[in-house]
C-alpha cells in the first residue's frame, strides 16, 4: 500500500520540471482561445472597417478594369498600373491584416506565453511509430478533441440556424432594395451573423482555456519518489554535502591553526578552552581573536603555540568569556578590554625581559577583571538581561 501511494502522481510539478518542459517545447496551449481571438478580431475589424474597405476595393477594381490606349500598346505602363492596383489592395487590407496579425501574436500570452525551443525542432522518430500513433488515436486527449469538435459543430450550427431564421425577412427584402443599398445591407448582415457565430465559439474557449491549464498541470505531476530524487539532484546527496561540510571545516581549522604562530598570547582554561589573541601595534581597533577551540582543538592550539614560543597564559574565566562571545577575526568585546590589556602588558614585559631590556621577571596577572555575566560558567551569566550572546 505504501508503494502504491509513493508511485501515485499526486505532487505538483516542481519549478525544475516546469522549466524542463518549456525547454522541450511542452507548454499549455488552447487552440480554441487563439482561434476565437483571431476570428473575433477579424469580424470586429470587418464590422468597423468594412465600409471603407469595400469602397477602396471597388475603386481598385474599377481602375483595374479600365484600360486606355496607352496601357494597351505600352506593356511598361500596364505593368505600372497593375503594380499600383496591387499596392492599393494591400494598403486597403493593411489595417485589418495588421490587427489580425497582432492579435495572433498576442493570443499565446493568454495561456502558456511565448516560448522558443530548439528541441521542438529536433526530429522525433518515436512519433513515426505506428503503435504509438494508434495509442494516441485512442487516448484521452484525442477523445477530448473529438468532443470539442462535435461541440463546436453543434453549437455553431445551432447559432447559425438561429441567425438565418431571425434574419430571413431581411434577406428576402434585399431583392427589393437598390443594388448599392442591398450590397451594403448584405455586408452588414453577414458581418453580424459572423460575429454572433464567433461569439458562440467564445463559450468553448472559456471552457477550453482552464481545462488546458488543468490538464497541463495534471500531466506534469510527480510522484513522491520523483520529488525526493529531484531534491537530491538539485541540492546534492546529503552524504556528499556532509562530506563537503566536513572538508570545509577541516580547511577552516587548518587556516585557523596557521594563525596561531602569529598570535601574541594564547589564553587557556587550562585544558578545555584555548583562545589565541593578536594585537597589531599602530593599527586601529582592539585585539582580535585569531584562533579558538575546545578540548582536542584547544590542545592542538596549545601545542602549536608552545612549538612557536607563543606565550600561554592560564586564565579560565577570560578564556571561557572570549570563547563564548567572539568568533574568529572578531575584536574582543568592550567588557573584556581591561582584562586583555593586563594580559598583553604581561606579554610585553615578558618579551622585554627575554631581550634583556628589563632585569625584573614580570609577575603573572592575578584575578583578571572579567565581568561575571561574561563567563558562561558563572551563574550570573544565566540571569535575565545578562549578556550571553553567542557566535
Amino acid at each position: 500500500m505504501a508503494e502504491e501511494s509513493g508511485a501515485e502522481k499526486n505532487q505538483p510539478a516542481s519549478e525544475r520540471r516546469l522549466k524542463q518542459a518549456r525547454e522541450n517545447g511542452d507548454i499549455p496551449r488552447s487552440r480554441e482561445v487563439g482561434t476565437f481571438a483571431v476570428l473575433m478580431t477579424a469580424g470586429a475589424g470587418l464590422w468597423m472597417l468594412g465600409g471603407g474597405l469595400v469602397d477602396k476595393l471597388a475603386r481598385v477594381l474599377h481602375s483595374g478594369l479600365s484600360l486606355d490606349r496607352e496601357q494597351i500598346y505600352n506593356p511598361n505602363v500596364l505593368i505600372e498600373r497593375i503594380g499600383a492596383d496591387v499596392a492599393g489592395v494591400l494598403l486597403a487590407c493593411l489595417p485589418l491584416a495588421g490587427a489580425v496579425i497582432l492579435v495572433m501574436l498576442a493570443a499565446p500570452m493568454l495561456i502558456g506565453g511565448w516560448n522558443f525551443s530548439a528541441k521542438a525542432f529536433m526530429p522525433n522518430f518515436g512519433k513515426l511509430n505506428p503503435i504509438n500513433g494508434i495509442g494516441r488515436l485512442f487516448s484521452t486527449d484525442s477523445l477530448v478533441e473529438l468532443l470539442k469538435a462535435v461541440a463546436k459543430a453543434l453549437l455553431v450550427g445551432a447559432v447559425a440556424w438561429y441567425v438565418v431564421l431571425s434574419q430571413k425577412e431581411a434577406v428576402i427584402g434585399l431583392a427589393s432594395e437598390p443594388l448599392n443599398a442591398a450590397t451594403a445591407h448584405l455586408g452588414g448582415l453577414v458581418a453580424k451573423a459572423f460575429l454572433i457565430m464567433v461569439s458562440a465559439l467564445g463559450a468553448i474557449a472559456l471552457l477550453d482555456g482552464p481545462y488546458q491549464m488543468w490538464h497541463y498541470a495534471n500531466k506534469l505531476k510527480m510522484t513522491r519518489q520523483e520529488v525526493i530524487q529531484e531534491s537530491k539532484e538539485s541540492d546534492g546527496n546529503p552524504q556528499i554535502k556532509g562530506k563537503i561540510r566536513q572538508m570545509q571545516r577541516e580547511m577552516a581549522r587548518k587556516r585557523m591553526m596557521s594563525n596561531v604562530p602569529t598570535a601574541d598570547v594564547v589564553v587557556t582554561n587550562p585544558t578545555h578552552f584555548a583562545v589565541a589573541l593578536k594585537y597589531a601595534d599602530g593599527q586601529r581597533g582592539a585585539p582580535r581573536v585569531v584562533a579558538k577551540g575546545t578540548d582536542e582543538v584547544a590542545a592542538k592550539i596549545r601545542a602549536i603555540a608552545t612549538e612557536n614560543k607563543v606565550t600561554l597564559l592560564e586564565a579560565p574565566a577570560l578564556a571561557r568569556a572570549l570563547y563564548k562571545h567572539t568568533d574568529i577575526d572578531d575584536e574582543i568585546p568592550e567588557q573584556l578590554f581591561s582584562a586583555v590589556a593586563e594580559v598583553l602588558a604581561y606579554v610585553y614585559q615578558l618579551r622585554a625581559y627575554a631581550k634583556g631590556d628589563s632585569k625584573q621577571y614580570p609577575d603573572r596577572p592575578g584575578k583578571l577583571p572579567v565581568p561575571p555575566e561574561m563567563d558562561p560558567f558563572n551563574p550570573a551569566s544565566q540571569k535575565p538581561g545578562a549578556n550571553n550572546t553567542t557566535h
